[in-house]
Parts: structure tokens; sequence; C-alpha cells
């Protein structure tokens, strides 16, 4: 009811903008579009925009139809309206249509991140250095000619909105179909709005890279081949510039066959075709992570038939003061939670390793999580998780792990790309944690629906362990509790367990 009141009083407005001096609203059909789904309109729509700008500002409406189009220049103080039963479709390069070329960046000629991170330009729609611009719906984005690739072809465009040192932007109310390497990457973007967008596309859904003050809200993105909603840092601005200040709530990620999600069919048909062979979906923050993380939250998310939450700093970077609350995850394809602080250093060679410190996780639901992976907390030697915080969490299990996934001892992977699958299944069912200091774990439930040989929790190198009100299915041969090199552990109200505190224990099974 809210949402359709405001749609109504935009509508009110627009009606009433052009008695205003001030304001324009103008409609690319008088700029020349056709709309037709074969002409290219590029032009006419950079016209209206150049129009509105002209004017000081104002509306670009694009009315029902299909145009076809290249790369779409946006300005300041501009609105792109694309009303109901409209759709900018992404040209193909191979027909003679070339988008803009990517501009040079000296700092994505160091490879300190992927080439589809360091330019803007090569996309669909694009705006750089600009302020007061908003893209709004209900129409459609589909970026059908557009390349998934990181490089792609000469000519070619990779992403449907690409913007590069913004400030007071709103995308709201847009839905995109097939958004190339990324439907949405803002980068140095402040002051951001993402709401009620959809996406159902063929790599990352939106990457939110050295933004700050973001809210990113009611929002469905389905991912099949990469992350859904992504939180980056990386060095493209030239600096290490954390993203912070952001709020994520009332979101889904998915990874559904792609185009099955916008359908309504939700199928699981295709065969993987991405890294690892399982399909991706999932509300990550890094891989890039040279500025950092602060001040986050996360809220009220579901996630279904994907990979999990993930949480990584491995170049340099803080990620500090982060609370998630209220997920639920079904059908999860590998650790349905990762917190990872590695040393990967994919930046300048003066930088240091960076922290993962101050993060909370509570009020979580998980049904059927893998056989392979349970949750996965990692530090490296001499850099480890600080204060962390686990509780109010309920996790079911696929199960099945024999004795030969019970006897596995990941490695450290320190300067490896951060991802669950690299460090191969965990000897516990549940939790696998290492090198931490100050855990606290607190009304835990675990089980499993096949039989699992492997403890519930597997604990090592840590410093200041608290585990109370946990109930854990295992075996009766197979203790809750497989502890190595920890400091300060304490369990109480822990089922099977006798109440238990001991300054160190360097090797135990309780």
């Amino acid at each position: 009811m809210m949402r359709t009141l405001r749609r109504i009083t935009i509508l009110l407005v627009f009606l009433l903008l052009p008695s205003l001096s001030h304001a324009a609203v103008l409609c690319v059909r008088d700029f020349g579009a056709a709309g037709d789904g074969k002409t290219i309109d590029t032009p006419a729509i950079n016209k209206a925009i150049d129009a509105a700008a002209a004017k000081g500002g104002g509306t670009v409406l694009v009315p029902a139809g299909d145009y076809l189009s290249v790369s779409i220049h946006l300005k300041s103080n501009v609105a792109l309206h694309l009303m109901q039963g409209a759709t900018i479709v992404g040209a193909s390069e191979k027909d003679g249509h070339p988008y803009d070329d990517p501009e040079p960046n000296p700092s994505g000629e160091k490879e300190y991140q992927d080439f589809g991170h360091s330019h803007w330009h090569n996309s669909l729609i694009w705006g750089e250095n600009l302020e007061n611009i908003s893209i709004v719906g209900p129409g459609k984005i589909y970026g059908k000619g557009m390349s998934r690739s990181s490089k792609q072809p000469r000519g070619g465009g990779n992403k449907a909105i690409a913007l590069k040192l913004c400030r007071n932007v709103q995308i709201n109310d847009i839905t995109i179909r097939k958004g190339g390497h990324f439907g949405i990457l803002a980068t140095g973007v402040d002051n951001l709005t993402i709401d009620d967008v959809k996406m159902d596309t063929d790599r990352d859904g939106m990457d939110i890279d050295a933004c700050r003050n973001v809210r990113i809200s009611n929002c469905s993105i389905n991912s099949p081949w990469d992350d859904g909603i992504c939180l980056k840092s990386t060095y493209a601005l030239g600096e290490a510039r954390p993203c912070e200040n952001v709020t994520i709530t009332n979101c889904q990620v998915s990874g559904y066959d792609e185009g099955t999600f916008l359908d309504g069919t939700f199928k699981r048909e295709e065969k993987q075709k991405y890294s690892h062979k399982t399909t991706t979906g999932r509300l990550k923050f890094g891989t890039e992570s040279n500025g950092g993380f602060k001040n986050i939250t996360i809220s009220n998310c579901i996630f279904a038939y994907s990979r999990g939450l993930a949480l990584e700093t491995v170049d340099g970077g803080l990620l500090e003061d982060v609370m998630i609350s209220n997920l639920t995850m079904r059908d999860i394809v590998n650790a349905p939670i990762y917190i990872r602080l590695g040393a990967r250093m994919r930046g300048p060679a003066d930088a240091k390793i960076g922290a993962l410190r101050r993060v909370t996780l509570s009020n979580i639901v998980i049904h059927n999580a893998p056989a392979e992976q349970g949750v996965l907390i990692a530090g490296i030697p001499d850099h480890p998780i600080e204060d962390l915080r686990l509780e109010n969490i309920r996790i079911d299990f696929a199960g099945g792990g024999d004795a030969k996934m019970a006897s596995t001892r990941p490695t450290d992977h320190v300067k490896d790309y951060p991802e669950p699958a690299n460090h191969g299944p965990t000897p516990a069912y549940g939790f696998f944690v290492r090198y931490v200091n100050g855990l606290e774990m607190s009304n835990i439930k675990l089980s499993y629906a096949k039989d699992d040989a492997r403890p519930p929790l597997v604990v090592e190198n840590v410093n200041g362990a608290d585990f109370e009100s946990i109930k854990a299915q295992h075996r009766s041969d197979v203790p809750v509790f497989i502890l190595r090199d920890v400091e300060g552990f304490r369990a109480r109200r822990v089922d099977g367990v006798a109440e238990t505190e001991k300054d160190r224990v360097d090797q135990a099974k309780l």
C-alpha cells in the first residue's frame, strides 16, 4: 500500500513539474527514439538527457517500448524514468553497435582488481563525477547483447549500470535481466540508495565498491554464476578506500537457473558452469578488500539455493563493526557461513595484513546446509579474527560425513583466493573454527539428516572460547568438541558436556 501511494505521488509530481520553470520533463520519443527494438535509440536518449541537464535538471521519460541501445550517458540532476512496459535493451557489438571504450585507469593497469572493476564507460548506462541522479522504474533493463566476461570484446559492453565517484544516487523499482559482468557497479559512490530492484543475471548482481552511506533494501537478486549482493573495496580509485556505513535489509539472494527467477519457474536443471561446479548467488564482503569494510548492518535477508554468507578481508583492509541478524537460508551449496581473514595481498607492496574484528551474527536459521562443509571461520597464524559473537543460530545439515572427512586437517591457505571450496571438507559437520581471539557462541542448535561421523565443533588455535546453551546432534561414539591449542575455554549448558572451564587445552575431545 505504501509503495503504491509512493508511485502515485511520483506520478502526480511528474504531472505538476511542467508548470515549474526550473524543472523539465522530457520524453525520449520527442528526440527521435523509436522504441521498436530494431533502431539504435542511444542518440535520442542521450539528447534527451543532455537537454534536461541544460535546463538545470529534470526527468527523462522512457515510455513503453523496446529501446535498443549502447552507452547511455547520465548527467547531474537528471532522473531516467523507465515507465511501465519500457525496456532498454543492450545491443551487441557484433551487429556493429559499439559501446564506449573502457577509459584509461592507471590503477586498473596494475591488476590490483579485475579489468571489469577498473573501467566504467564500457557499460549500457554509466555516469562519472555526477550528483543528484536517479534511475527509476518500474521499467526494465535487458542486457541482451552485452558480455558477461570481465574482459569483453573490443567495442562490447559488460555492465548494465556503472557509476564512479558520484553522490546522491537513487536506483529504485527497476528490473535488470542479464546484466553482464555486473548488473550494478558502484565505485566511490556516496549517499547511494538502491530499493526494490529485481535482478536475474548472468554474473554479479550488484557490486558496491568503496562506497559510503549506502542503503540497499527490498531487492531480489538471482545470480547463479556469481555473487548476488557484494560489497568490495578495490584499489580501482588509486587508493585503499573503505566501503562503510552500509545497511542491507529485506533482500533475497538466490542461484536458480538464469532467467527462471523472473519467469517464476525457479528451475535448478542447468548444469553448473561456473567455479567449483556449484551455483553462487550469495551475499558477500570481498574478495577485493584493499580498503576494508566498516560500520555495516545486514538484516531480514533470505538465501535460497545459493552459496552462503561470506565475510572476507584478504588484501589488507579492516573488516570491523558489523552486525548481521535475522537471516534464513535454504539449500545452501557450500559453507553456510564463511568468515575469512587472509593474506592474499593483491595490492600495493607496502600494504599490511588487515584485521577482522567486532562482528556479531544473530538470529539465523539454515535448512539443508551441505554435507561437505560446516560453518568455516578461519584467521591465519599471527593474525587471528577478533571479538566474534554468534548467537541464536539453528542449522540443519544434510549430513553423511564419513571417517575420512572427520580426519581431515584443512591447511591455512594464507595467500590463496578466499573461497570455502579451497579449504576442502571440514572435519566438523557444524563449526570449524581456527585462529580467533575472543569467540562467543550461545544458543546454537545443530542437527543432520544423515548419520555423520564428524563432531559438531572443531576449535583450533583460539584464545578465549566461550560456549553456552549448545545443542548438537552427534553419534554416541563421536565427541561434541575437538579442541586443539585453545586457551580460556569455557562450556556451560552444552548438551553432553559437563560444565567446563580450562585455562588451556592442548588437545582434547569432550
